[in-house]
């Protein structure tokens, strides 16, 4: 006599836990690659950053008066205190200069020398539109192969993730998310799963910045010119 059909209740409710793992290896999957490979390089502050020859300040906005952004503001002094130390000789700073009336590079280099770091170490990237074009710029562009990556805390992981994917031997300190608007605060610690499985998906398919013009040696010019120890 044959066996019984098993019951259809099972056979259909199978399928959808295997799709809603699905669902789950593909959304969070990425993210967790992405937040596990940074995690790996994080440093818990700027004293404990081994040196490399070149800070990677990642652009973070400007006030409406063209100065840095409070955030900005705290990467950049993350950065004079490595080259204070002489943890770094060249900081490169990256960021949005894609309008006359929008120049975030052009910001943080007026922001380092007011506060003591001399020109000649100062070398700005002015199509760093995200953090992939800032790492794979920093790479190609300006021949970086190993940097200290300079961002807040919670955007750390990923930037790291991006630049060691764009084959830079990259180290990071995160400075204070702290926010006069608490609301803001969380809507960007939110957006970094979206922006992490954006960021796996970037490096994954290798995709073009959307400038990536010619190769310069600013950075190596920068390296071996001799400066005046900041103040």
């Amino acid at each position: 006599m044959p066996a019984a059909p098993a019951p259809s209740s099972a056979r259909s409710r199978r399928p959808w836990w295997w799709v809603l793992a699905g669902a789950l290896v593909v959304g969070l999957g990425p993210v967790l690659v992405v937040q596990a490979v940074g995690q790996t390089a994080v440093q818990p502050d700027v004293a404990s950053v081994a040196p490399k020859p070149v800070a990677l300040v990642l652009g973070a906005g400007l006030e409406p008066d063209g100065t840095p952004s409070v955030y900005l503001a705290r990467r950049l002094e993350a950065a004079r205190q490595l080259f204070a130390a002489g943890t770094v000789q060249v900081i490169l700073v990256s960021g949005d200069n894609s309008t006359p009336y929008h120049d975030e590079p052009g910001a943080m280099r007026t922001w380092l020398l007011q506060h003591g770091v001399p020109d000649a170490r100062i070398v700005r990237d002015a199509a760093g539109f995200d953090t992939h074009d800032s790492c794979v710029r920093a790479r190609q562009i300006f021949g970086v192969t190993s940097a200290v990556v300079v961002t807040q805390d919670y955007h750390l992981r990923r930037a790291l993730f991006s630049c060691r994917a764009a084959g830079i031997d990259s180290t990071g300190v995160g400075v204070s998310a702290a926010s006069v608007t608490p609301r803001q605060a969380v809507l960007w610690r939110l957006r970094e799963v979206p922006a992490s499985w954006k960021g796996a998906w970037d490096a994954l398919t290798h995709r073009r910045p959307v400038f990536l013009g010619q190769p310069e040696d600013s950075v190596r010019t920068a390296l071996t010119t001799p400066s005046a120890p900041a103040s």
